[in-house]
This record gives structure tokens, C-alpha cells and sequence, in this order.
């Protein structure tokens, strides 16, 4: 990383002129504007050996070798989660040997600046304090921090992502004045999670984590709703139990029909079965009937007295049948 002087260089070397001839048609080609002249911030805080930050706007001066690096974080943490916990590993880790504190704002603050919260002040001084990675709580914390504050906790560095936060009183970044003498540590935001993404995930599913509740015996009192709002979720677990009761007689109906089905076809097989087997006696039975037969001849006929021209009438076989 370049040291004070040579970023100096840098920043005079990149307000020269802006343009250029770019082709031969005669246009210029625009070049990107130079940083603004306050940027890299500087105060007479820096200490020799302070590097660039990462973001080219400001510069962090080296860690003390003789002791433990003192760093702080600061934040609300409302239903302290692991995108929270994630940021004070990168602060912990920051060096070899660090002791994090972390402080937290009280209620009235915080109500007052940012809205309402779902766990008390002291619920998140709790729930930090159950953070492998934190040495000390700080409860009641400025919600903007100043010199004092820095001089009376001897921060060397404060920890947090690097977007600038703006207050009351015109301040564009309240710590603006702590990255200026090279004491800010930038940390990376944990994307994806949120105590906002919390919160909008349960008021969007609303009406599940209401009933819920509701089943699990807390009162329409405790969850702050109207008398028509509970009758509302008493009905609509009657329609769950009757859905459910109605999905299982039919799954139960479904297989005692299956199984029906399967009986009366094994039933019909083996009737099938049986008259097969009554066929082929009944037809062997038929055939004895005839094994015994006896044919006899018919009785001889005298010859006619005339020459009729008629023709005589046929011959009938008297066949006699002996019954066995």
C-alpha cells in the first residue's frame, strides 16, 4: 500500500484535464471525474505507516504491538441474529489480539430515531452478551458516538460497514471524524438477513403466526386483537380440523375401496375357477351319456304293389337309446 506522500502524488496526478482527443473525427472522449479534494479524509490523528482503505476515501492507521487493539462496534441488535453475530467475528478477527466492545442504545433512543423494537434494551444487552466473539457490553450507548467517547473507552478502532450514516443536524456520516484520524475499521454486511427481513416475514405471513399463537393457548387479549378477529381464527381452525378430518376419511375411504376391489377380484377369479371346473365335468358328464349308445336297423319294407310314380315316403331310423 502507498504511504501518506505517495497518495498525495496520486491525488494531485488525477486532477489533470479532464479530456483528451480520442479519434480522429475530432471528438473528445470524456474521462471519469477526479475523487473530490477532501477525499482521502486526513486529520492530524494518522499515524505513520496508515494505509489506504479499501475504498480509497479514507486511511487506517496501524495497530498498536504492545498491547491488546481495543475495538468497538456499535447497533441496535433487535432479534440478535447471525448476519449480527458475523459482524463482530470479522471485528474480533480483525487482528491477532483484540477486546471488542459493543454498544448497544437503550430504548428511548432508539424509539425516538428508529421506531419501535421487539426485544427491550435490556433483552439485546442479553442477547450480546451470549456472543462468543464479545468481551464487553456497553448498554446505553450514544446512538452518535464523539471524541469523548473514544478518549473514555480508549477505542483504537470502530467497526462498521463503510456506507456513510447520516443524522439530525445536517451530519452526512457520523463517522466521518473517526475514519479522519485512521480509527475505522470497515466490516463486510451479511446480505440476505436482517432484522427487517425478520420482522417482514412474520407481518406478511401474519395470519399463520396469529393463529398459531392462538392454538397454542394464548389469549385474543395477549395478542392484542378485536373479538371479531378471534372468532374469525376459531372458525378458521374449525375449517383446518374439518379439511383434515375430510382429507383423512377420504385417503381412509380411498383405501377401503382399493382393498374392496382387491377382494372382489381375487373373489371373482376363484369363482372363475370353480365354474371351469364344473364346465369340464359337466361336458365329461354329457359325453358318458352317449358312450353306451345302440344303433338298431330299420325294419325291412315290402315292395309296393303298383308302379306308382310316386316316390315313397323316406325310411325312419329307430334308433334305441340303452341307458347305462
Amino acid at each position: 500500500m502507498s504511504t501518506n506522500n505517495n497518495n498525495n502524488n496520486t491525488t494531485s496526478n488525477t486532477t489533470a484535464p479532464v479530456a483528451e482527443a480520442a479519434s480522429n473525427n475530432g471528438r473528445q472522449q470524456q474521462q471519469p471525474k477526479p475523487p473530490s479534494p477532501k477525499f482521502p479524509l486526513k486529520s492530524d490523528s494518522l499515524k505513520e505507516g496508515a494505509k489506504l482503505s479499501p475504498c480509497g476515501t479514507y486511511y487506517i492507521n496501524p495497530p498498536p504491538t504492545d498491547r491488546q487493539v481495543r475495538l468497538y462496534c456499535d447497533g441496535i441488535y433487535d432479534l440478535f441474529h447471525f448476519g449480527h453475530a458475523r459482524a463482530l467475528e470479522q471485528a474480533k478477527k480483525s487482528f491477532s489480539n483484540v477486546y471488542l466492545m459493543v454498544g448497544c442504545c437503550n430504548d428511548q433512543d432508539t424509539h425516538k430515531y428508529k421506531g419501535r423494537t421487539v426485544l427491550t434494551d435490556e433483552e439485546r444487552y442479553e442477547s450480546l452478551k451470549h456472543c462468543r466473539w464479545v468481551d464487553e457490553v456497553i448498554p446505553d450507548a450514544p446512538w452518535v458516538i464523539n471524541q469523548e467517547f473514544l478518549d473514555k473507552h480508549r477505542i483504537d478502532y470502530v467497526c462498521h460497514d463503510d456506507i456513510p450514516y447520516a443524522s439530525a443536524g445536517g451530519i452526512k456520516d457520523v463517522y466521518e471524524f473517526v475514519k479522519a484520524q485512521g480509527r475505522f475499521l470497515p466490516t463486510q454486511r451479511t446480505e440476505g438477513i436482517s432484522t427487517s427481513d425478520l420482522i417482514t416475514r412474520i407481518v406478511s405471513d401474519y395470519d399463520n403466526y396469529l393463529r398459531r399463537n392462538f392454538e397454542r393457548g394464548i389469549s385474543a387479549k395477549e395478542l392484542n386483537i378485536s373479538f371479531l378477529k378471534e372468532k374469525e381464527l376459531v372458525f378458521q381452525k374449525q375449517m383446518a380440523n374439518f379439511k383434515s378430518n375430510l382429507s383423512k376419511n377420504l385417503k381412509d375411504a380411498r383405501g377401503n375401496i382399493i382393498t374392496e376391489i382387491g377382494d372382489l377380484k381375487r373373489e371373482f377369479h376363484e369363482m372363475l375357477g370353480f365354474w371351469d371346473g364344473r364346465r369340464k365335468e359337466f361336458i365329461r358328464g354329457f359325453n358318458s351319456l352317449f358312450d353306451n349308445q345302440t344303433v338298431h336297423p330299420p325294419p325291412s319294407q315290402a315292395p309296393s304293389s303298383s308302379n306308382s310314380s310316386e316316390p315313397s315316403s323316406p325310411v325312419r331310423k329307430n334308433l334305441k337309446i340303452s341307458s347305462s
